[in-house]
């Protein structure tokens, strides 16, 4: 029993507590709000107003006692001295504004820029394909995205084209085993001619639209390709053999510069948008910077910075799309590091352990973002916040490292192919925003007038 009473009270109490919670705050508000106000006495007649308080009330709370002489007598009084006022309080001046509880500058500052809203990510890849005998290989670049919207990938000793319009696929080449397997693609400019780096340390350019062979270049290595990089007319290559070559393909000899700096194998190339730095990356755990204007065809060229802090091999390239002079670099199993580099100064920025083998490399063209690929254990592709670097998103679904990434034209689509032998397509840049285009100004200070008087 006693335990039962105790226990009912608390609720008793909060139940009498609700309302007078209630009325406080009505109160309170009240008060807060400034609706009581004081009247001007001055303008007050505080014989009239004892009257009509005391004897006015009296005809009306006792209508028997009155006869109709009396107030004929009262309303003939009335009129002469005045008394048909209905008012008792008299307020002369204004009331005052409200006070605003929030400074309209506050407000109007609130309205003008909204919060952006946070943008979706998919968790899945929105499409899946099979790509059979694709070559689990760290150091060989076998996926790129052309201009036109077609991707390239190369799948053992065969070159495919997937139509990203129509999604319709299609065989470019085959080459025999005495040529040995494709160990890199890229697609020029254009979008329509694509090279093809191969085991046998050729390189062949084709027209993807005439699926025709154009040219073969040779002498350039020693040994298998396994990075290319273009350059407007300039195809950059670079082998197993440790050299990089520029190969003017408009002339017949084709090499007008090599640079010479790395010690093994060069796995990652990268031209600067403004296409005076080019980017490279070796086996040699080495990063150099070369610069155009100093290039020579008579001797190998003098790299512009040499840079030693990653501990593996670098593949993974990637050139600021905002900053011109900012390039990301991704180091191997042994380093699992993203570093930041100011290409003018030689730099570094900033470095970040991600914790496993960085296979690549892409800048989000809209945003301040940077997407990364890795390897064992989570085979994850990490979007990541610049400059924070926190991260944003992890998309997994591969089973083996995601060695090779390739994006859209328009910006928003990932392409990612792993060791699973598949390749994957992910919505992970969003839309970009539609730009509204500024109003044209008049050409002529008075355009918009006939004539000045």
């Amino acid at each position: 029993m006693d335990a039962g009473s105790m226990g009912s009270s608390p609720n008793l109490k909060s139940q009498s507590r609700c309302p007078l919670q209630e009325q406080f705050l009505q109160r309170r508000n009240s008060r807060e709000n400034l609706d009581r106000f004081i009247p001007n006495r001055s303008a007050m007649d505080f014989d009239f107003a004892n009257m009509m308080l005391t004897e006015g009330r009296k005809g009306k709370e006792n209508p028997a006692v009155s006869s109709p002489s009396r107030e004929a007598y009262r309303k003939q009084l009335a009129e002469a001295m005045n008394m048909n006022r209905t008012r008792i309080l008299a307020f002369k001046n204004k009331p005052p504004a409200p006070v605003e509880m929030f400074p309209r500058e506050f407000s109007s500052l609130q309205q003008d820029k909204p919060a952006k809203p946070r943008r979706y990510i998919p968790q899945t890849s929105e499409k899946t394909l099979d790509a059979p005998d694709l070559v689990d290989d760290y150091y060989l670049n076998l996926l790129d995205w052309g201009s036109c919207n077609v991707l390239a990938i190369a799948l053992a000793n065969t070159v495919y084209l997937w139509d990203a319009t129509n999604g319709s696929t299609s065989e470019l080449v085959t080459f025999e085993d005495e040529v040995g397997s494709v160990t890199s693609v890229s697609w020029a400019p254009d979008g329509r001619h694509i090279a093809i780096g191969l085991d046998n340390s050729e390189v062949q350019l084709w027209d993807s639209t005439a699926n025709k062979q154009l040219r073969t270049l040779r002498g350039c290595h020693r040994s298998r390709v396994g990075s290319l990089a273009w350059n407007n007319h300039i195809l950059t290559t670079g082998g197993m053999d440790s050299c990089i070559v520029n190969n003017d393909v408009r002339i017949r000899s084709h090499i007008v510069e090599t640079y010479r700096g790395h010690e093994q194998e060069v796995c990652g190339l990268k031209w600067s948008a403004s296409g005076q730095q080019l980017a490279s990356g070796g086996n040699d755990n080495l990063l150099h910077i070369w610069d155009r204007s100093v290039a020579s065809s008579n001797s190998p060229t003098q790299w512009l910075h040499r840079l030693e802090d990653h501990t593996a091999a670098v593949k993974a390239l990637a050139w600021c799309p905002f900053q011109g002079n900012l390039l990301a670099s991704g180091g191997g199993g042994g380093d699992r590091c993203i570093k930041f580099w100011n290409t003018h100064t030689g730099a570094c920025l900033n470095s970040v352990d991600t914790g496993s083998q960085v296979c690549a490399l892409l800048w989000n063209k809209n945003e301040r973002e940077l997407l990364s690929s890795h390897g064992f254990t989570q085979n994850q592709l990490t979007l990541w916040k610049y400059p924070s670097m926190a991260k944003i998103a992890e998309l997994t679904g591969h089973t083996s490292r995601v060695l090779y990434m390739a994006q859209s034209p328009d910006g928003c689509t990932v392409a990612s192919a792993a060791g699973d032998e598949t390749l994957r397509f992910w919505n992970v840049f969003g839309v970009p925003e539609v730009v509204k285009p500024a109003p044209k100004a008049n050409p002529e200070p008075f355009a918009h007038l006939n004539r000045i008087r």
